[in-house]
């Protein structure tokens, strides 16, 4: 038996993902010792996990990136956070690799500090990333903007400019952040985000072709294994069963970044509607909506036995949820805010499994055309679930792990 250790942000977005993953590996007699969300902890444990908090230092600087009034603003907020949580997380992952003593670690994306620890430890060990992954590929556009890929000689121009000047202003000074992290433990310079993700003998990548654009240049550490689908246990509520429109479900995100408009502008855009909407605000102030007739808003609802109604989810362009949907063959609008949903939401829409509206162009009348809109590409939505479903899940990212322990 070999013991393996995760180590999470302080996200449910990114803790959720893994833990299909650890329970994969539990089936298959490895012990497991997690690092995550104080308040997540308890759950873990109830799981058969060995865990407890990461550092509570690291809990107290939350993204703020949604204060920003530029998209490289916003970058360069959630870059600094990322910086000013390395010292803590970096330290907390050693004394918990001393204290777990494991055979194999695996470290969430945005842990850059916990990241260089691991590749400094020298034992085996892998990163997981559940949103678009920012490595540079001569297949894709460029990460950040959320630009559909390139057509022509006009397209490889616009990617060849645009990646220059993305480099000078959100590369550059990341990798120097970087660089000053891997410094304070000892390990050499990088030259650029390739070689930051080369770095971990496996790199998890939790989606799939063709949600994600096609790729003759992936990193050979990498493994596309699919969503790795998870939400705590939970019944479904019964007044689920009492609704018999079609359903729609509108769902914000989990960290707080002022996208409780979305609900607003749903809750009236479909309020004349044959439909049902259900939105979930799981962070934020309920009692700032006016809720009609047709529609429930909640902290929290399990979304799968939603989705097993749904006919639309409307999603802030959120990884999780809208793979989450879009595996149950459940088309998606997506309203993209910032962070990685502008790439999200345009892959909703290249693949055909949905449609895309930018936030800046949110309106009801809007919004309740884009919802149509994608009511009709369901079958679409189904081809991306046949693909998620092929493409393994956290089987697939448990087998990538097993071949750690074995190389």
């Amino acid at each position: 038996m070999t013991r393996v250790l995760a180590y999470t942000s302080p996200a449910r977005g990114h803790l959720f993902p893994i833990v299909p993953v650890l329970d994969a590996l539990q089936r298959r007699g490895q012990e497991i010792a997690v690092r995550t969300l104080a308040k997540e902890v308890a759950m873990l444990r109830a799981r058969g996990f060995e865990a407890a908090p990461i550092a509570a230092a690291v809990e107290r600087l939350p993204l703020e990136d949604y204060r920003a009034r530029s998209p490289l603003q916003a970058q360069a907020s959630a870059i600094g956070t990322f910086r000013a949580r390395a010292a803590h997380d970096a330290a907390d992952l050693r004394e918990a690799i001393e204290a777990a003593q494991p055979e194999a670690v695996l470290v969430d994306i945005n842990c850059w500090g916990a990241r260089a620890e691991a590749e400094a430890w020298g034992g085996p060990w892998a990163m997981w990333c559940p949103y678009p992954l920012p490595l540079p590929s001569r297949d894709a556009p460029p990460f950040g903007p959320g630009l559909p890929p390139a057509r022509g000689a006009a397209g490889r121009l616009r990617d060849a400019v645009l990646s220059r000047v993305l480099s000078r202003l959100v590369e550059r000074p990341l990798v120097a952040q970087v660089n000053a992290v891997r410094a304070s433990i000892g390990l050499a310079k990088v030259g650029g985000v390739a070689e930051l993700f080369a770095a971990p003998h496996r790199l998890l990548y939790m989606t799939a072709e063709p949600f994600e654009y096609k790729h003759s240049d992936w990193p050979t550490n990498l493994r596309l294994v699919g969503p790795c689908e998870w939400e705590p246990p939970s019944a479904a509520p019964d007044w689920l069963a009492e609704i018999g429109r079609p359903l729609v479900l509108v769902s914000i995100s989990s960290e707080f970044q002022d996208d409780g408009r979305l609900v607003r502008c749903a809750l009236e855009a479909l309020s004349g509607d044959d439909v049902f909407v259900v939105a979930t605000v799981p962070a934020g102030d309920l009692t700032q909506f006016v809720v009609p007739a047709n529609a429930k808003v909640v902290r929290f609802a399990p979304h799968a036995p939603i989705l097993a109604r749904a006919s639309c989810a409307v999603t802030h362009g959120g990884m999780g949820v809208t793979q989450k949907a879009l595996a149950r063959g459940v088309p998606v609008c997506a309203v993209p805010f910032g962070r990685d949903q502008l790439d999200v939401a345009r892959r909703v829409e290249i693949s055909g499994a949905g449609t895309r509206l930018p936030a800046q162009r949110l309106t009801p009348e809007r919004l309740r055309s884009k919802v149509r809109g994608a009511m009709a590409r369901r079958e679409g939505a189904r081809q991306i679930a046949a693909a998620f479903a092929k493409a393994g899940g956290s089987e697939a990212a448990a087998d990538a792990v097993e071949e750690l322990l074995t190389e």
